[in-house]
């Protein structure tokens, strides 16, 4: 066994080092969205390796394999076809305008059956039993990525959101497999038109670029080769289908290996390479704790994930109880998602999930709807997330969640809608006690120490206004916009 670099040996508490309540919510934050007061005391009572142990149990399953009732609803929604196949089928011998009629009634129900699975997931996010496998379900959705713009099927884009949270902590070699051979990214990345006559490339490049390795790793021949493998990779409908008259069977050589490969061969070719192992490490662990690795790190991410056969659990135990998570450079150094800044919000505040319709307005305006990544590369994150037309809407998010008012002049759509409806709105109960008041909500909130100034601002604010009108100037801190 490889020897663990330093900054992924288990992090210690000591005297001068405790696990307190700032790491506690820490761990909340970066393996979950967020925890309540109770779950931080929780959490802090149980220790680091407990507390990671425990948001690690969860099973590898969707969620309809886990409850048959935890699946979002769309017995309502009428005129739904299972897919865009199915609806050519009923437009076959239909007039022009009737053609036209069934188009618009897939289309809207399409969209509602969107809605209806935005609303679940985010719900799920908020009050699911299983707060890590959300995070990471979310997380592998901007990885494999799939758009429901260009994926006109709720109903494959609900499947394939069922195998991203199955394997969200699984075996990576299995993961690869079953997202090679997933209905929504065989279209997305044309893998459904990839035929020995006319090899298409789009799905074997993105598997090496963005999937496994990482630019730079692999040579144009490599991806010449894989897309002859993944020829006949195909769906019919729901259903994954195996094309043998339209698979290359010739020799293919691939990464100086020959034979006559399918799309299984190349991704165990892919996963010997060391680089795979790296990369995906590197990203979990850019993900969860910081993005500037220490020299060695990345390599000694990529044993970890090689040596335990490309199981993933082992990857995030290792990297939830390490001292880098718990180093000053990852506690409320990460700029939140607007996905975890709002969910967060909701969750910190132990609100009621407001209406589906006003967080996906706002969600939409910050950059992040579940379901509508930008592209094949998915969410950029980071610094990315703020800009000056989204911070205005991060901000006013927040505050709205926290009891106020949305000024009319911000983004109109979002605005309208938060002005023209009323959720139920956030009533903490009054006290007369500033400074205890304070240091509670920044604790509960932003969750780690503030300046000095900052913190007699808000004394300040409270003693001239009231404890909700400090909550909400503490929800428009920048250090509110990290975690």
């Amino acid at each position: 066994m490889a020897r663990l670099h330093a900054q992924l040996q288990p992090y210690q508490p000591t005297e001068r080092d405790p696990f307190d309540a700032t790491k506690a919510a820490h761990l909340l934050n970066r393996a979950g969205f967020g925890g309540t007061r109770q779950e931080i005391e929780e959490t802090t009572q149980l220790g680091p390796t407990d507390a990671v142990d425990k948001l690690l149990d969860f099973p590898n399953a969707s969620a309809d394999e886990m409850s048959q009732e935890d699946v979002p609803d769309l017995s309502g929604i009428e005129g739904l076809p299972k897919n865009f196949r199915e609806l050519k089928k009923l437009l076959d011998g239909k007039s022009e305008q009737e053609r036209q009629a069934l188009r618009q009634k897939f289309m809207q129900a399409n969209r509602q059956a969107l809605d209806a699975q935005a609303a679940w997931w985010l719900k799920r996010m908020a009050y699911g039993p299983h707060p890590l496998q959300e995070k990471l379900t979310l997380f592998w959705h901007g990885h494999f990525t799939t758009s429901a713009k260009d994926e006109r099927s709720a109903l494959l884009i609900w499947k394939q959101n069922e195998t991203l949270r199955r394997y969200a902590a699984g075996n990576f070699r299995q993961f690869v497999q079953q997202i090679s051979r997933d209905p929504a990214m065989l279209d997305y990345l044309n893998n459904s038109q990839n035929r020995k006559q006319q090899p298409n490339e789009n799905y074997a490049r993105e598997l090496m670029e963005l999937f496994t390795l990482g630019i730079g790793n692999y040579t144009e021949r490599d991806i010449k080769e894989a897309a002859r493998a993944f020829t006949g990779w195909a769906h019919n409908g729901e259903d994954y289908v195996f094309r043998k008259f339209d698979h290359d069977e010739g020799e293919k050589t691939f990464f100086n290996k020959r034979g006559n490969f399918n799309g299984d061969d190349v991704i165990d070719i892919i996963l010997l390479q060391q680089r795979c192992g790296q990369y995906i490490g590197r990203k979990i662990f850019s993900h969860l704790a910081y993005e500037s690795l220490e020299p060695g790190l990345e390599e000694s991410l990529g044993n970890v994930l090689r040596e335990n056969k490309y199981d993933l659990r082992p990857l995030l135990r290792t990297i939830l109880t390490s001292k880098a998570f718990y180093s000053p450079q990852a506690i409320g150094a990460q700029i939140k998602s607007p996905i975890q800044l709002t969910i967060g919000t909701i969750r910190m505040l132990e609100l009621e999930m407001p209406p589906t319709r006003m967080l996906m307005g706002a969600l939409n305006q910050m950059g992040q709807m579940p379901y509508f990544p930008p592209n094949v590369k998915g969410w950029p994150g980071g610094r990315a997330w703020i800009n000056t037309s989204t911070l205005f809407v991060r901000y006013n998010t927040a505050v709205w969640l926290a009891g106020g008012e949305v000024p009319i002049n911000s983004g109109r759509p979002f605005a309208e809608v938060v002005m023209n409806a009323r959720a139920r709105r956030f009533d903490p109960v009054e006290t007369t006690e500033a400074e205890p008041a304070v240091d509670e909500w920044v604790q509960r909130l932003i969750q780690r120490p503030i300046e000095p100034a900052k913190r007699q601002v808000l004394i300040n604010a409270m003693k001239e206004q009231s404890l909700r009108e400090m909550i909400q100037l503490i929800v428009s801190m920048p250090e509110y916009q990290l975690c």
